[in-house]
């Protein structure tokens, strides 16, 4: 039987943990089984096939740094269509003004358009896995198989504004999403039950769905403490701080996952350890919304897991993860009034490790039996030179056109910056065609 095998040659490899450093070596990986199976320093001739019948490519990583591929931990793919559609205004203005009735006018088609778009800018900027939340699932799911990429995906669920009958189907299609689509395109898929928010969805919808969701095992994604304006509400009516209500409806596990968490109190904090639970830090779309700072040196120092995710395209806007690593450590910096808080080492980890371990994916990590999950980041260009320190560059220098190659799961998704899998000029015009439609309909 032939096996494949891909081997990226000649990089600096990132190696994260404890003692984050470089090393010189080439990673070989088994295709078929999408994992790393050798990290060393030995040559290896490019393109050739030995006595074994093995194949062997090559991807030439000289003059590059090879690092875990980034995890958006939250975002909300297809909002790529709402790119530049509405800006500068605060978060509930922006939301029941203009996106909110945008999102009504959605298509199935649409919804599709806008996913491709958005893993196309992903795979460009070196993001292999990301989190969405968002509707017509299985046309986000399809475009991700066919993509190549790794994600975990979920129905948002809102419940406030619809009558009883339409809350519990949108109710039960959250409920279906999670439990038909858990494992597809090869396992590269899983999912969650995504309500949309302790402000959006009902208590009494959240007890009944939270309750069949621990049955099945499935992790609960959701926006918490993204505002004032969504925490006060939960203060006043149930006399908690949100994570507290949160915990009452059993919603706070070491399986769950919450983006945001700007406006979060010392003892939600606490709970949020305690749990398990991650977090997911967006600090674009924080800035952007004006909704704050969010407490990360404060979260890491709890021990709690944080990753990254850029939000939607329509509040940050675009979908680079570097961008985002970068805005993570500065506005740690500024909001612990502290230039050594969240170093670069740890703005790198949770663009990778920390956001795979928020979603419960695999990858953020390279060593041997690891998913070859991989990007190549080109250290040839001016704003990354001299090289005194890679891992300096990789967070506050770096850019996702810097993105050379990326690989998922073993199989080569951008090869020197030309993508493998997807028609990039189909996707680019049928978005630009969707978008221009979806406007025409509101008007």
């Amino acid at each position: 039987m032939t096996t494949e095998t891909l081997i990226i040659t000649g990089g600096h490899v990132l190696q994260l943990g404890q003692d984050p450093g470089i090393i010189e070596a080439n990673i070989r990986v088994n295709c078929i089984t999408g994992k790393i199976t050798n990290i060393d320093e030995d040559p290896v001739s490019a393109q050739q096939r030995d006595a074994n019948d093995e194949i062997i490519q090559t991807l030439d990583a000289a003059g590059c740094v090879v690092m875990p591929g980034l995890v958006n931990a939250h975002t909300h793919a297809a909002m790529t269509l709402l790119r530049g559609y509405a800006d500068d205004k605060p978060l509930q203005a922006w939301l029941r003004e203009d996106i909110w009735p945008a999102e009504a006018e959605m298509t199935p088609t649409g919804v599709r358009a806008g996913t491709e778009l958005a893993i196309v800018e992903m795979i460009r900027s070196g993001t292999t896995a990301f989190a969405d939340m968002y509707f017509h699932v299985p046309e986000v799911v399809a475009a991700i198989k066919n993509a190549g990429v790794r994600a975990r995906v979920g129905h948002g669920v809102v419940t406030a504004g619809k009558d009883d009958e339409a809350a519990r189907n949108d109710l039960n299609k959250g409920l279906e999403v999670a439990q038909t689509y858990d494992g597809a395109a090869d396992d590269r898929i899983q999912t969650a039950f995504m309500p949309h928010s302790l402000t959006t969805v009902g208590e009494e919808y959240l007890q009944e769905a939270v309750s069949e969701a621990r049955q099945d095992n499935i992790p609960i994604h959701y926006h918490a403490n993204e505002t004032r304006s969504e925490v006060d509400p939960i203060v006043d009516n149930h006399n908690k701080r949100p994570l507290t209500y949160a915990s009452g409806l059993d919603m706070l596990s070491s399986s769950d996952f919450l983006a945001h968490g700007v406006h979060l109190e010392t003892d939600e904090i606490d709970q949020l350890a305690e749990a398990g639970a991650s977090l997911v830090h967006c600090p674009a779309s924080n800035m952007k919304l004006a909704s704050g700072i969010a407490p990360i040196p404060a979260l890491l120092d709890a021990g709690v897991t944080v990753g990254l995710g850029t939000d939607g395209a329509a509040s940050n806007n675009d979908l680079d993860m570097f961008d985002e690593l970068r805005d993570a450590a500065m506005l740690g910096k500024i909001g612990a009034d502290d230039a050594a808080a969240v170093p670069a080492a740890q703005a790198i980890h949770m663009a990778t490790a920390g956001g795979a371990d928020a979603l419960g994916l695999p990858g953020g990590q390279i060593k041997e039996g690891a998913v070859a999950d991989l990007i190549v980041v080109d250290l040839d260009s001016p704003h990354l030179t001299p090289t005194h320190n890679i891992i300096s560059h990789l967070a506050y220098a770096a850019r996702g056109s810097d993105v050379k190659h990326t690989v998922c799961d073993g199989t080569v998704l951008m090869q020197n910056r030309e993508i493998q899998t997807i028609d990039v000029d189909a996707v680019v015009e049928t978005a630009e065609t969707q978008a221009q439609s979806l406007i025409q309909r509101m008007s």
